[in-house]
Parts: C-alpha cells; structure tokens; sequence
C-alpha cells in the first residue's frame, strides 16, 4: 500500500511565540512544515525554535512582495497556510502608525490573492486579534460583536480579517480568521508585561534585582496559554466549511492576580517588591475584552485546557532553567 502523502503547511511568523508552537503541533502530526522568514531575519530571533530547524524547510522572503509570495504557493501549494506574522506590540498613542503593519494589510492580500491565482485549494488561517473590538461595549465578544479598534494595531487586524471574509465570499476560498485573545507562554517576547514579572521574580529571587516597577496592576485581562490556542488554530484548518472563531478563555484576571500568583510560588509577597509607574499606564487598560469562545467549543469542540496558575508556574519553570 502507499504511503499516505504529507500534508504541507506553510507558517509565517515561525520564529514567535505561535509559531513556535503551531510548527511543533504540526510536526508531531507528520505534516512538512515551511517557515516564511525575512531576508534580514536576526538569528537571536530563532530560539524558540532551535530545537525544530532541522523539521523545518526555511524559505528567505519578504512576504510583503507579491512576486516572492506567489512564488512560494506556485511551487509548494500547501494544504494549509497560517499567516501569523505581525508586529505584536499594541502602541495608542498613533505616533508610530505606519510601523510593521504591511504583514496584517498587504501581507494579508498578496497571499490571499496568489492562493487565489496559483493554490485556490489551500486552506488559508489569519491572525486576527481581540484588539479589533477596542472600546467595546460588550460585556463579552463573540464574532458578532462589532469592531471598535484603538490602536493603529488592531485597525490593521481588522483590515486583514475582512480581506480575508472577502476572499471567501468572493472566491469561494476556505478562509478563515482566529480573533485569538491574551495568550502566554514561557516562549513570550521580554516587552510584555507577563514576561516582565516573571523575569523580574526570577531577577529577585537570584538578587540581581530588588523591584519590578509596573503600571496600572488593577488591568485585567483574559489570559489563555499559547499551546492551547495553536491547537485551535488546526482545528479551524480540519473543518468541512470555513469559518472564523474567537478564541479565549472567557476568564478575566488581574495583572495583580498574575503578580500574587507568580511571587506565591516563591514564597514571597508581591507588594514589597512592587513599584507603580504611571508612565507605565495605558488609558486603554479600561477596555474590558473578555471572550466568548462558545462557537469553538461547539463547533471546534475546542476548550483551554492549560489554567492561569499552571500557565504561571510553567513560565517560572523555565524561566529557573534558563538561569540554571
């Protein structure tokens, strides 16, 4: 009997938290797994993935460049495209409006439109964000909720999430968006607030540092683990008809029940090594976005199955080896 042929995946944003651990999920499931990379790709920026690069077919393009882009789908037209590459950092203020946003809007439309032309049977997952909802007046956000984004960041998700519904409409294409809620991991970049912490505790803990000097602690958030939330982006690609999800725990925590948490671990009280900046605060931190996952746990029969402690406690663990 022949061997049942590989499934080929495409991942942009492969060297990120997601990344990381989407090509892990896809390996250990036997597909061929092509990570998109940038031509000036930094090789700091590979450590979340060392122990996977010889699983993983390297392609040096900007997939800002449609010519580069198409030529990649003509020549692997993969079963599955995940687009997950984008700037991550969420600035309000719009002085820096411009900066990395072509991965979520052009990015977005130059794959979208070589799929179309060269590979219309690959099934195609975008990145969206609960950012699009901003200022929302929702308790909770399903994928009914308007968009109301804040941030030159979530305006570009939107753009990419409709760009996206278009081509699905239009082309027929399997098409589909994940608005992925707050996700961690000890695979976090250090400009996040949950890395600082525990960074922080760790810095304490060895006596390289006394304080962690933070903004608005009282901010909550719905936290979700990164590995959990990949698993959910393969679940959308594995289904009959095309559809988009939110993704999330539907659980609001505190940056203080984070700091609790984390410092109990260690036997430490949190407000004695805590010093609150106001410099640090976001006038946004009042937005409430807390996630309604109920179509993906229906349809996906996705559910979290990491919880906020553990989720902590794992990000300890191996911020302790890293310093071992």
């Amino acid at each position: 009997m022949a061997s049942k042929v590989k499934k080929k995946a495409i991942i942009t944003g492969i060297t990120g938290q997601d990344g990381s651990y989407l090509a892990e999920l896809l390996i250990k499931k036997n597909y061929k797994v092509y990570g998109i990379i940038r031509n000036n790709n930094d090789s700091k920026r590979f450590w979340r993935i060392n122990h996977l690069q010889q699983n993983i077919n390297f392609i040096k393009i900007d997939i800002n460049n449609y010519n580069d882009i198409s030529k990649v789908i003509k020549k692997i037209k993969p079963s599955e495209f995940y687009h997950l590459a984008a700037q991550s950092f969420i600035n309000y203020k719009f002085d820096d409006e411009f900066f990395k946003l072509n991965p979520n809007i052009n990015g977005t439309h130059y794959i979208l439109s070589a799929l179309k032309d060269f590979s219309p049977k690959t099934k195609f997952y975008f990145a969206a964000s609960s950012e699009i909802f901003g200022n929302t007046k929702t308790l909770s956000q399903n994928e009914r909720t308007p968009f109301n984004p804040r941030s030159a960041y979530g305006i570009s998700k939107v753009t990419g999430y409709l760009l996206t519904k278009n081509y699905r409409d239009a082309y027929g294409l399997f098409t589909c968006s994940g608005i992925l809620f707050n996700h961690e991991s000890s695979r976090r970049g250090a400009s996040f607030v949950t890395k600082k912490i525990i960074k922080g505790l760790i810095d304490i803990k060895e006596g390289r540092a006394k304080k962690i000097i933070l903004g608005n602690i009282n901010a909550k958030r719905d936290w979700g683990h990164a590995k959990d939330y990949v698993e959910a982006m393969w679940r959308m690609l594995q289904q009959k008809n095309p559809e988009d999800f939110v993704i999330g725990t539907g659980k609001l925590h505190s940056v203080k029940d984070f700091l609790k948490i984390a410092f109990e671990q260690l036997n430490l009280n949190y407000k004695n090594y805590i010093t609150i900046d106001k410099k640090f605060w976001r006038k946004n931190d009042k937005f409430l976005l807390r996630a309604n996952p109920y179509k993906a746990k229906k349809i996906l029969k996705w559910q979290p199955k990491i919880k906020f402690k553990d989720l902590i406690i794992d990000m300890i663990n191996n911020e302790n080896s890293l310093n071992e």
